[in-house]
């Protein structure tokens, strides 16, 4: 069990790391789209629409137990930071443990989705994530779009963090704007702009999901390991408390019952002199039937 959490911990470390080079591309193609006033004024147009003041949040938990307090440490991190945003809060959750932690919050949760068991069952899930958010938003249902979930720290350590996808950072578009170009052909945009820009938005949006889910799925077979870790400690503690007690007990015993032998001994003694002679004998006895055992 020890060995599957550990390999899984790697499996998907890897996963975040092949997005980088993927995601840094995503990065690029949107500083050449912010460049155009065209996307620049859907960009505007988006944040227009922050008065509607509905927060869409997808919180990453577990399905299973063995995990301490993984999934409570996620849930009470989304419930401080949704409260403390204007508006209402809709919430997805993925695992059946993190859902059951946020009903008892009072949170309104739309929907609960099955966590990934493997690297490959990651892209069904947030291609299932994509939907619902994107069905909504064609309501008009929310505007902005949050993920919680924990990120490994350590090997062992995690921590609970928050990120806002939607609507786009400003201070991430500047920043992209200003990136430069890594060759000397410089980018164009061939057809619509704003077509490009939404379909880069697409884009942006799974890498996000995708590295929030492999992350939190890391953290969770961490603390699933550091969980067995914590148990064999304690048991090896426990059989060493028991076996000294085992041990005391039983010499307990033997003397208990070598007492009531050299008891027996000189009770059944003669004489003063004979009795103190064979008394030290069953002494010396004692002794070396102690040194025995």
């Amino acid at each position: 069990m020890k060995a599957l959490a550990a390999s899984s911990i790697g499996q998907y470390e890897k996963s975040v790391s092949a997005l980088a080079d993927y995601y840094r591309t995503v990065e690029l193609g949107f500083g050449v789209c912010f460049r155009e006033s065209a996307s620049v004024a859907v960009i505007s147009e988006r944040k227009g629409q922050m008065d509607a003041g509905v927060t869409g949040a997808v919180v990453f938990g577990s399905d299973q137990g063995l995990v301490g307090q993984f999934n409570d440490i996620v849930a009470d991190y989304a419930v401080k930071k949704l409260t403390a945003l204007p508006g209402k809060a809709q919430v997805w959750a993925v695992g059946e443990r993190v859902h059951a932690r946020l009903e008892d919050t009072g949170l309104l949760l739309m929907g609960l989705f099955t966590v990934p068991n493997s690297v490959k069952a990651i892209t069904p899930l947030v291609g299932q994530i994509l939907v619902e958010s994107e069905k909504l938003q064609s309501q008009g249902e929310f505007v902005e779009l949050y993920l919680f979930y924990n990120r490994l720290k350590s090997r062992r350590v995690y921590e609970p963090v928050s990120q806002r996808l939607l609507p786009l950072d400003e201070i991430w578009q500047r920043e992209l704007v200003e990136l430069s170009w890594p060759t000397r052909n410089l980018p164009e945009i061939i057809g619509d702009s704003t077509v490009t820009l939404r379909a880069l938005i697409r884009e942006y949006l799974f890498v996000s999901l995708f590295r929030a889910c492999a992350e939190s799925l890391a953290s969770e077979n961490a603390s699933r390991l550091a969980a067995m870790q914590r148990a064999d400690k304690n048991i090896d503690e426990l059989l060493e408390d028991l076996s000294g007690t085992f041990y005391r007990l039983r010499q307990s015993s033997i003397d208990e019952e070598l007492f009531e032998v050299i008891s027996g001994f000189e009770a059944l003694s003669q004489s003063r002199s004979s009795g103190h002679h064979e008394g030290n004998t069953a002494q010396a006895w004692f002794q070396k039937e102690r040194e025995k055992r």
